[in-house]
């Protein structure tokens, strides 16, 4: 649960659109066969909201023999069709996006992927951040991906909703509202307290809980691919801190991602949610009308980060190093930084950080708050987690647990535990 679920209801038709048009053009194996008169077909697999579509009409004007296919998916759709795609070695696109919760999962089998080394990947290292870099290697040294976007950490709140609940509006007094979590919950008590029809403090467990977790040094595996889920503090922590705010009333108990959750955000159903970078697309979709009432302030702790994505190519595909040139210049600099001023999504290359078409940009929707200052300090200062093979679904056996204690189907330690032995399971 991750940035993978930036989807509405409009965009989820318009996914399933994509879907059967890819399936119908593939010739029903999924990867690039022949496009529209005699143009070589490059199929590309997402979910979500990439920021894409723009690009991929100016490479296709650049490129006229190249002909781009999108197929979209819901992120846990995504993963799991590629993951039965490479196991019975056909239906892959020749482009698929991993997310980074999922990507140990994959290089863990590297010989199903294209080493992007033996394409040139090696001269393109320096671009990002060695932590990036490193985050889709295999243990044998293969490069399966190159990095898309970080997610960074802020606060998004409406304005709104704070003044009717006579909190102060301007960010950098909201900022200094929660300097922690806890007095994150703190300000959240003055919000319930005044009352504000129809709307809670947060949305609900999931986002919360990830970002606090996103904060820790290390997270749900240690470097050796341990799961330390029971003995790394910060794990219990995040979910027990979760627990705190659910049982002060400042949930507005909707579950992310559900068709509650996106009615939420046209509705001001809740006044804070945490946002990566790319949270700020997803809000923007599913909040067409409530362009300034949304600000960016800083998240509690001032950093973290959640999500992240890369572009791998399989080894089904039959149009490898056409695939290369196209994920080659979808993570260039320069198209990172369209990505980010059109979508939302924090780019992953380090020139950028200082470039002033990151760090001057406003955003309009959201009050003119200067995101890209924002997010730019919370990914200098952040300390990248590393993330283990199962760690998507490590985390949604923990947040399915929270869920149930929010509903008051169990305890927290009844959660906690359910939760704990569905992980012993997965791994």
């Amino acid at each position: 649960m991750r940035r993978g679920h930036r989807l509405g209801a409009a965009a989820l038709a318009v996914t399933a659109m994509l879907a059967a048009l890819a399936a119908c053009g593939s010739g029903g194996s999924g990867n690039g066969g022949g496009g529209s008169q005699g143009k070589t077909k490059i199929v590309i697999g997402t979910f979500g909201e990439f920021g894409y579509e723009p690009l991929y009409a100016e490479y296709e004007k650049l490129h006229p023999d190249i002909d781009i296919v999108a197929r979209v998916t819901k992120a846990e759709d995504h993963h799991k069709n590629l993951a039965a795609h490479l196991a019975t070695n056909q239906g892959s696109a020749d482009i698929e996006a991993i997310e980074e919760g999922w990507i140990g999962q994959f290089k863990a089998q590297p010989d199903k992927f294209v080493n992007l080394l033996d394409l040139g990947a090696g001269d393109l290292k320096s671009q990002w951040p060695e932590w990036k870099w490193q985050t889709s290697v295999s243990k044998d040294g293969k490069q399966i991906g190159l990095g898309t976007d970080v997610g960074g950490m802020a606060m998004c709140y409406r304005t709104d909703l704070f003044k009717k609940a006579g909190l102060p509006t301007d960010r950098d007094q909201v900022s200094a509202l929660w300097k922690d979590w806890d007095s994150y919950i703190a300000t959240g008590k003055k919000f319930a307290a005044a009352k504000v029809p129809g709307a809670a403090f947060f949305d609900g467990p999931t986002v919360m809980y990830r970002a606090i977790l996103g904060q820790a040094d290390v997270g749900l595996y240690d470097t050796s691919d341990n799961v330390v889920v029971e003995s790394n503090p910060s794990v219990r922590g995040a979910f027990d801190k979760t627990i705190e705010a659910i049982n002060a009333g400042l949930s507005a108990k909707i579950i992310a991602w559900s068709p509650d959750w996106n009615a939420g955000f046209q509705k001001g159903s809740f006044a804070t949610i945490a946002c990566p970078a790319w949270m700020l697309a997803q809000i923007q979709e599913l909040a067409k009308d409530s362009a300034g009432k949304w600000d960016v302030a800083q998240v509690p702790g001032g950093t973290g980060n959640w999500g992240g994505s890369f572009l791998t190519i399989p080894k089904q595909s039959k149009h490898q190093k056409e695939a290369f040139a196209l994920a080659k210049w979808l993570t260039s600099p320069e198209q990172q930084a369209k990505v980010f001023r059109g979508a939302g999504l924090f780019p992953s290359t380090l020139t950028l950080y200082k470039d002033p078409v990151i760090t001057d940009f406003k955003s309009p929707f959201f009050n003119n708050a200067p995101v890209g200052k924002i997010f730019s300090d919370s990914v200098a200062t952040m300390k990248p987690q590393y993330l283990g093979p199962k760690a998507g679904d490590i985390n949604t056996a923990i947040i399915n647990g929270l869920t149930r204690v929010e509903q008051g189907k169990q305890s927290p330690d009844q959660a906690w535990q359910q939760a704990v032995s569905e992980i012993k399971q997965i791994v």
